[in-house]
């Protein structure tokens, strides 16, 4: 049987949250005094009588932003809510749009931004809203000419987000992956590229996604690996690519001779950035998610709610575990 102040406490929020009945309304049908009737709202909420949820494609998950900054370390966490989405693509425009929120909102304002490209940081970019930034320069931290030409390119991306900042895009003029390693070498030494890459490793803030490894890389899309190669660096232990570079479950390179033909920024600036900002969703892409963020590649997490509250309960398993 209740106790009568949990019953008490229970007809309050009915009152209060069924009925619209203003805190002194409460007060005076039940003859108590509106201090007593805030304190009897704030139990109910901590018995569990009352759950709040905000419904809105845009609305973020406050708590679960909290569990990952201080599962991960994180500077910080932005958790939309999918529970509704209707498809994969549906996901990733909602997080993507409330990481072009997160970054409108960041301030200061970076004044340079490395960015990676791919599918969601394409969508992120076709969502920012015009004059996000006043003269934000923009640079392309990893090589991206498409061996099959498709719409989204690395170039395109980067022009997009500088053209809506008000400043101006540095993009890199070199492939994503060469096939020999002197290739690679010899164009990177190249003035201009060598250019890129130092103003690459130098910008006040970084911005990119991570890729799946499996057959719908973007790498594997952009002609850069067949799936039967992607497959093969699965059996090596990579759960995805940040910028181009495949990493396992601790996010440590696991094909070093491809890393070598790789062109663009290296995982330690990243690790090193004073801000990172990762924007990774789908149920696809929690390996790697989990990678990068347990790993320091990222220091603000962008996500959707399923793959944060497979990340928090995989932190507390793991803390558990230690624990015995």
């Amino acid at each position: 049987m209740l106790q009568s102040d949990e019953l008490l406490s229970l007809r309050a929020a009915e009152l209060y949250y069924e009925d619209d009945k203003t805190q002194e309304e409460i007060g005076n049908l039940l003859h108590i005094t509106r201090w007593k009737v805030g304190r009897l709202l704030a139990q109910a909420k901590q018995n569990g009588f009352v759950r709040i949820e905000i419904s809105h494609p845009r609305a973020r998950k406050v708590r679960i932003e909290r569990a990952l900054r201080e599962r991960y370390g994180l500077d910080d966490a932005v958790v939309v809510s999918g529970t509704d989405a209707a498809s994969d693509d549906d996901l990733r425009l909602r997080v993507t749009r409330s990481a072009a929120d997160y970054l409108t909102a960041l301030r200061p304002t970076p004044r340079s931004l490395g960015v990676s490209w791919g599918r969601t940081l394409h969508d992120l970019a076709s969502q920012l809203d015009e004059g996000w930034a006043r003269g934000v320069d923009v640079v392309q931290v990893n090589g991206g000419v498409s061996v099959t030409m498709h719409p989204g390119d690395a170039a395109e991306t980067a022009v997009t987000i500088a053209n809506k900042g008000g400043g101006r895009a540095t993009v890199l003029p070199s492939p994503a992956i060469f096939e020999r390693v002197e290739t690679k070498r010899a164009v990177e030494t190249d003035r201009t590229v060598a250019a890129v890459l130092t103003r690459a490793g130098a910008v006040s803030a970084y911005l990119f996604s991570a890729g799946t490894a499996d057959e719908n890389s973007v790498l594997v899309d952009s002609g850069y690996l067949t799936a039967e190669e992607v497959a093969t660096l699965v059996d090596r232990g990579a759960v995805g690519d940040v910028v181009g570079r495949f990493i396992d479950a601790q996010g440590a390179i696991v094909d070093h001779e491809l890393n070598e033909r790789t062109l663009g920024l290296g995982h330690d600036a990243l690790r090193s950035a004073t801000i990172s900002i990762a924007v990774i969703a789908g149920a696809a892409k929690l390996g790697i998610a989990r990678a990068v963020a347990s790993s320091g590649l990222c220091t603000v997490l962008v996500t959707d709610e399923a793959t944060a509250s497979a990340l928090v309960a995989d932190s507390r398993a793991l803390q558990e575990g230690i624990a015995r």
